[in-house]
């Protein structure tokens, strides 16, 4: 007869199960508390005792004969999602509501795949194994590879396969849409920073005609303060008049100043004020840049000669 001293050496029982997560494990009715849970998702050896406590023993191969005792779900894998015998073929907004998660899917399966899944008690699905196909499987690979718009000329395609090419199809939409939009934004930022360094390049040659002009083609109102700045006028605002004018306000000597130049040039092409020798009929308004035309209107002011045009 067996003492209790026997009983309490009796060594743990070892299982294999899937740990997606959790403080517990269960196998059927019976549960148990786990001392320490493994590091992420995965096949487990784990030893128990009559006291309903676990011990994580280590990583495991995934159980041949885990399937007995669980409802198993066959269907389509694809990527780490099962499409169901069953599955409709759905419209594009509905395609997850046909599809289910499927866990520790087995590494190196192909795009698509049949294959069948446990049902677990929290119904989540864990991955078997993989199965033969049922006859149009390659050809919907190949329809795939061949960016064909449909199956509909494949026969015997069952709806679950169906399901699979278009959401196999959606999913390289998608990728390649996010692939054009992060080359969008590489372009853009490369472009970004060449502007910069440009704009670096004629803050620095501001000081000269050419970096003023160089610099009007990056940063109009910098060039515009830079041009103006020369005679002592204050750069106040500037509005682009079409593709190749702009408006300038300016101050200059306490007297708001308003006057039109060439965005490129900053070539003046209204001054605002009137240039015209009353003589000749000529008008100068185009003989002078943004740089040069303060001090035209300072020589009008100080002969009590300045009349200024009210744009609008």
């Amino acid at each position: 007869m067996a003492t209790w001293e026997s009983l309490l050496s009796q060594p743990d029982e070892e299982i294999i199960i899937p740990w997606l997560g959790g403080k517990k494990i269960t196998r059927g009715a019976r549960t148990w508390n786990l001392k320490r849970t493994p590091r992420e998702f995965g096949w487990y050896r784990f030893a128990i005792d009559g006291s309903r406590r676990a011990r994580l023993i280590g990583p495991a191969e995934l159980d041949p004969d885990f399937e007995e005792g669980h409802p198993l779900v066959r269907g389509y894998i694809v990527g780490n999602r099962l499409i169901p015998d069953g599955a409709r073929v759905p419209t594009p907004d509905k395609f997850a509501e046909e599809t289910e998660q499927l866990y520790l899917v087995e590494e190196g399966l192909s795009r698509v795949e049949r294959g069948y899944a446990a049902r677990l008690s929290d119904n989540k699905l864990v991955f078997l194994s993989t199965e033969f196909g049922l006859g149009p499987e390659d050809a919907v690979i190949e329809a795939y590879q061949d960016r064909k718009a449909s199956v509909a000329d494949i026969p015997e395609v069952p709806p679950a396969l169906d399901l699979a090419f278009r959401w196999m199809t959606r999913q390289r939409e998608l990728e390649e849409e996010r692939e054009r939009r992060m080359e969008a934004e590489r372009i853009r930022r490369v472009e970004m920073e060449a502007q910069r360094a440009r704009m670096q390049e004629a803050v620095k040659m501001a000081g000269t005609g050419q970096g003023r002009r160089e610099l009007a083609r990056i940063d109009f109102k910098a060039a515009a303060r830079a041009a103006l700045s020369l005679t002592g006028a204050e750069f106040l605002d500037a509005v682009r008049v079409d593709a190749n004018r702009m408006e300038v306000t300016y101050r200059f000597r306490y007297e708001r100043l308003g006057c039109v130049v060439d965005r490129n040039t900053l070539q003046v092409l209204d001054a605002g004020v009137c240039l015209e020798d009353h003589r000749t009929g000529i008008k100068g308004d185009k003989w002078f840049t943004l740089e040069s035309l303060p001090a035209v209107v300072g020589e009008a002011m100080d002969l009590g000669r300045l009349v200024i045009w009210r744009h609008g």
